[in-house]
């Protein structure tokens, strides 16, 4: 008896309580914000650019709960996210609204970019340049070298660095993230259906091309081959992408010698990019080659100089 009194004594308090919290005036404050934090012209710049026309938050500051607590992370160094913001903002989020038009860019482009100044380094030898989580978040890594591959590199060499290391890796997941939200065709696993080696694809020979796959990585898994080839596609020249094909062909040479009934690599890596031009166009109507073509141009007013990559200014 004693036990059932308390709690209804108990239960009584929590009513009281909450009948009190009724008439209580709600802040509009958050009672997240980190009220120490005082805004400096980046984070006004990074509203404008942003926050305020696509609801993305570009966090640049260490935070333990984004982080994956699996790996030593370092924080971004604010010159090199400065850069950073500027190249995701010029060469992602303005090409897709160029492109696809600035309602699918609010649409579908993830509501956070999380940056950490150092790659995030596996076991077996490779390093992760980003991640995508739930179709909300794309966290980089890798970020403090920005500024070192601009001041070592010019050109051609500057712009496989960009892309490569950081552009590429963008185009990348957001391929994920749309791929989750309309999924593509299942003929385009059952194209090189029983070649896929998971982790060991960073273990393989040099031959990836010659058994249909545009990078060591698109060997992983089907979802991995479907963002390579989207963006590798999207960041490179039609001559770079010719002379892939080229080397495809070559290389089917050395993988008939173990597997004589092997198809011809670039004859499947073209398979594979007629499966991956149609779904963007009917599942998105985006043509690849018109995205490819700005994204190219883009990066080309980055490498000669002609986008101020460290103005804040609004």
């Amino acid at each position: 008896m004693k036990r059932y009194i308390l709690i209804l004594a108990l239960a009584a308090v929590a009513l009281l309580s909450l009948s009190s919290c009724k008439k209580d005036k709600l802040s509009r404050e958050s009672v997240i914000k980190d009220s120490s934090v005082e805004m400096n012209d980046f984070d006004y710049w990074l509203e404008e650019n942003f926050l305020k026309p696509y609801n993305i938050e570009f966090m640049y500051r260490f935070s333990l709960n984004e982080s994956d607590k699996g790996y030593w992370t370092v924080p971004a160094d604010i010159d090199a996210a400065i850069i950073y913001a500027h190249l995701v903002k010029y060469l992602c989020v303005d090409t897709y609204d160029e492109v696809a038009g600035v309602d699918f860019t609010r649409a579908y482009f993830p509501k956070m970019f999380f940056l950490i100044g150092e790659w995030e380094y596996r076991n077996n030898g490779s390093f992760i340049l980003g991640t995508a989580e739930g179709g909300k978040k794309i966290m980089l890594s890798g970020v403090n070298y920005i500024p070192y591959i601009f001041e070592e590199y010019t050109g051609s060499e500057l712009e496989e660095q960009i892309n490569y290391y950081y552009i590429k890796t963008i185009h990348h997941e957001f391929t994920h993230i749309i791929n989750q939200t309309k999924a593509y065709s299942e003929t385009f696993q059952n194209v090189t259906p029983s070649t896929y080696v998971a982790d060991a694809c960073f273990d393989t020979d040099e031959y990836w091309l010659g058994r249909g796959y545009i990078t060591a990585y698109a060997q992983s898994e089907p979802r991995e081959d479907f963002a390579e080839l989207l963006s590798e596609y999207i960041t490179h020249s039609d001559a770079w992408w010719s002379a892939q094909l080229s080397t495809a062909d070559t290389q089917t040479t050395e993988v008939r010698k173990s597997n004589p009934e092997a198809p011809n690599g670039a004859d499947v890596i073209r398979t594979k990019i007629d499966i991956v031009r149609d779904y963007m166009k009917t599942e998105w109507n985006v043509e690849i080659d018109e995205l490819r073509a700005a994204v190219n141009r883009r990066t080309a007013d980055v490498v000669a100089g002609r986008v101020d990559l460290s103005d804040v200014s609004i």
